[in-house]
């Protein structure tokens, strides 16, 4: 034998030993893996569905309760101490006035402060007070030119309440500088808190500045209410330090990369049962609004703790046995699967493999072993017919048994599996329309929409009580350059306004700032503080019109940018929210809307009962609604306050579906479908490999294994890959070349070729 035959025949052999390490086996054995793993983790995983004490939805939605605080903390906060540097420096910007006349003015715009004072910063001189005494005293004149000498604080106060201390800088030229201070409480703006919930301000030790709401359960009786009480008292005190613990640590530690939601820490918190009630806590930290983002009051490191009493809801609606049948099941759906391939895929072309490379090494003496069916028939007997034709014999082997190939034993392999999956996907464990719902996950809808009811309708207010205090100060401006100066800084430091005018008595736009002015032409200023306007745009127009004092019915009007009272209403866990008008007629929402459009069927009855209790008895609304299998929480809250807003006769509504809560119902539901999904998947990947890397080059490799051995010596076999497939592609191509070489050497030699060569010589 040549060396060059030689050293090609060595090459084959080390190429077909490396195929060993892919091919066929891969899938196969990967697919045996991946179920067993799936087996695995059905037996351990479908039986804790709903095990604990309380649902985990409990736990979630007082962790979203306590953002929602939180938020409404943080907002109020930096709203104040805006609106303190703000007045101040519109004070600064125009005549020197009396420091009686500066805390007048505030007082009659904002009330939102428990007492204010003016003093002298060289002399220490309370020049002017109201409201609860400020302490002054506390305060460091000597720190105040220091970059950071202006900064809120925290004083407690000699009756152990705390209070929050905003200064601000009143300067005019030839006069001394003085200080405006103001005291504010940490109590929540506007936070429902329903029946015996608490909700407390934690300073970073842990200690609680202020708390509001009940701590007794619901169930204790009149003459344990104090001792519930103390032992309610006990537990916040807990939680607060737990919290505060909890939130010193870097939010970005505190959940998963790329999870979203609350930018801040937060989290829930189990306790102990008080007269057989379980204590449930959430907690978050104050946060900008917008990651990286600081801000004064989220600088001052304060936490929101919330505390509510519930009955153990804890519903076990899993059941072990099924896992563990489920998971029998599997393993025996799977050995079936796994040994079909074997059998009759596997085992085949492993024997091919082999039977090739015999011929290849010259070994003709035995008949070569020829798979039932399928391709590897095929193969088996074309490999038969060119043995017969390398020892010159006729080569009448009797043609391949039936066409049932390995594609349809793939098909077959994957129909098993589905027999388990399917089931599981679409048919098991179902959670009809009798699922259980804790109760207070209604009422959390529920009073979750009035908070966010009452932000929107603060946020509203706190805008036209900017544009009164920027009517207080443009009446004593003519020039309508120094106007568009007070304009430009309030569009500056307030990002709710799309665009700040003032009109004249006639209606004439005097000033202006920011972007279109979308009121009415020719008409004088409206006398309603708030209202909207339907101009046919795109978006609603919300005005808002404040009086100038002394200017002869002129007005400051400020156009409320509709993308910030959307942004006011994107809180998690509420589902869908929507703010509509006294017709039940969409003005903002946390997603896609169109405008003015109509609510759905049952969420416009809702709102419609809602809004009819407008008033005295105005009250917020939580429905839990049943269709079919589909079970929907719903809340609904009026704009019940006072102020500007409260003639909109606007209403807040929320809803969204209960299967996408982690209730334990549909957490079992779900973990089964998901581990249909798990077994489709792992059956496709697998299967899918096995088809495109094995079945696919087999079935091209039996019709050109065939067509070799009917005669075409042409055409020349290339492997598609270094698997065994392409081993006995390898082969081939050798048994090709070695009756290429005969047919050659019997016509140098002037012999008769054989009847199979003249076939060769006719292709």
């Amino acid at each position: 034998m040549a060396a060059s035959q030689v050293k090609r025949r060595h090459k084959v052999r080390r190429r077909a030993d490396m195929s060993l390490l892919g091919g066929i086996r891969p899938p196969i054995a990967l697919l045996s893996v991946l179920l067993l793993a799936l087996a695995g983790i059905t037996a351990l995983t479908m039986g804790r569905s709903g095990d604990g004490p309380v649902p985990k939805a409990v736990l979630q939605s007082q962790q979203h309760f306590a953002e929602d605080g939180a938020v409404a903390l943080r907002a109020s906060l930096d709203e104040s101490i805006t609106d303190l540097n703000r007045t101040a420096s519109l004070f600064s910007a125009g005549r020197p006035v009396s420091a009686d006349t500066v805390l007048d003015k505030v007082g009659n715009v904002y009330q939102k402060w428990r007492g204010s004072a003016v003093l002298e910063i060289t002399s220490g001189k309370l020049l002017a007070a109201r409201g609860e005494s400020v302490p002054v005293t506390a305060i460091d004149r000597s720190e105040l030119a220091r970059e950071d000498g202006l900064r809120p604080r925290l004083i407690r106060l000699d009756n152990g309440e705390t209070r929050l201390l905003t200064l601000a800088l009143l300067s005019w030229e030839g006069r001394p500088q003085e200080l405006l201070v103001t005291t504010s409480s940490l109590k929540f703006p506007g936070v429902s808190l329903g029946k015996f919930r608490a909700i407390a301000v934690v300073d970073a030790k842990g200690t609680v500045l202020s708390s509001d709401g009940i701590l007794a359960p619901e169930q204790i009786l009149s003459d344990t209410v104090k001792e519930a009480s103390a032992a309610s008292r006990e537990q916040l005190d807990d939680f607060a330090k737990a919290a505060a613990r909890k939130a010193s640590r870097d939010p970005s530690t505190t959940k998963e990369p790329g999870s979203g939601g609350y930018l801040g820490v937060s989290g829930s918190l189990l306790g102990d049962t008080v007269q057989g009630d379980r204590a449930l806590a959430g907690y978050a930290s104050l946060t900008g609004s917008q990651p990286g983002e600081f801000t004064p009051a989220s600088e001052l490191g304060l936490n929101v703790v919330t505390l509510v009493h519930i009955t153990d809801e804890g519903v076990h609606v899993a059941s072990l046995a099924f896992g563990l049948l489920a998971a029998g099941a599997l393993l025996l759906i799977g050995g079936l699967t796994v040994a079909l391939l074997l059998g009759t895929v596997q085992r085949p072309i492993v024997r091919l493999f082999l039977e090739s490379r015999r011929l290849t090494r010259g070994d003709l003496t035995r008949p070569v072993t020829v798979p039932r069916f399928g391709e590897g028939a095929r193969i088996g007997t074309s490999l038969e017919r060119l043995r017969r034709q390398l020892l010159g014999q006729d080569d009448d082997v009797p043609a391949a048994r039936g066409r049932f190939g390995a594609r349809s034993l793939v098909a077959i392999s994957g129909a098993l599996l589905l027999v388990w999956c399917i089931p599981l996907v679409l048919f098991v464990n179902r959670a009809g329309g009798d699922v259980t719902v804790p109760q207070q996950m209604v009422s959390d809808q529920r009073e979750r929409t009035d908070t966010l009811a009452d932000r929107l309708r603060r946020a509203l207010n706190e805008g036209h009580a900017d544009l009164t205090a920027v009517g207080t100060l443009v009446g004593d401006r003519t020039e309508p350059g120094q106007i568009t100066e007070v304009l430009d800084r309030t569009m500056a430091e307030h990002p709710r306004y799309d665009a700040l005018y003032v009109l004249d008595e006639n209606g004439k736009v005097v000033a202006r700032s920011g972007g279109d002015v979308h009121s009415p032409s020719g008409k004088g200023p409206s006398d309603k503080p708030l209202r909207v306007l339907d101009d046919a745009g795109k978006k609603p127009v919300i005005i808002g019109t404040a009086e100038i004092p002394g200017r002869d019915g002129a007005a400051v009007v400020g156009e409320f940018r509709v993308d910030f009272l959307n942004s006011l209403l994107k809180r998690p866990g509420l589902g869908t929210v929507r703010v509509v008008d006294s017709d039940r007629k969409v003005i903002a929402g946390n997603s896609g809307y169109r405008e003015f459009q109509k609510l759905p069927g049952r969420i416009d009855e809702l709102a419609d009962a809602t809004n009819q209790k407008v008033g005295m008895a105005a009250k917020p609304s939580g429905v839990l609604y049943r269709d079919g299998a589909a079970v929907q929480l719903a809340g609904a809250a009026p704009f019940a306050g006072g102020g500007a807003a409260k003639e909109l006769n606007w209403t807040v509504v929320s809803w969204q579906p209960a299967s996408g809560l982690a209730i334990p119902a549909y957490q079992y539901q779900n973990r089964t479908v998901l581990a249909g999904l798990l077994g489709i998947t792992a059956a496709a990947a697998c299967l899918g490999w096995l088809h495109i890397v094995v079945v696919r080059p087999l079935r091209e490799l039996a019709r050109q294994a065939e067509a070799l051995a009917g005669g075409d010596r042409r055409t020349v076999l290339y492997p598609r890959h270094h698997d065994e497939v392409g081993a006995v592609a390898r082969s081939l191509e050798l048994v090709r070349q070695q009756l290429q070489g005969q047919r050659h050497q019997q016509r140098r030699q002037g012999g008769a070729p054989s009847a199979t060569a003249g076939a060769g010589r006719n292709q």
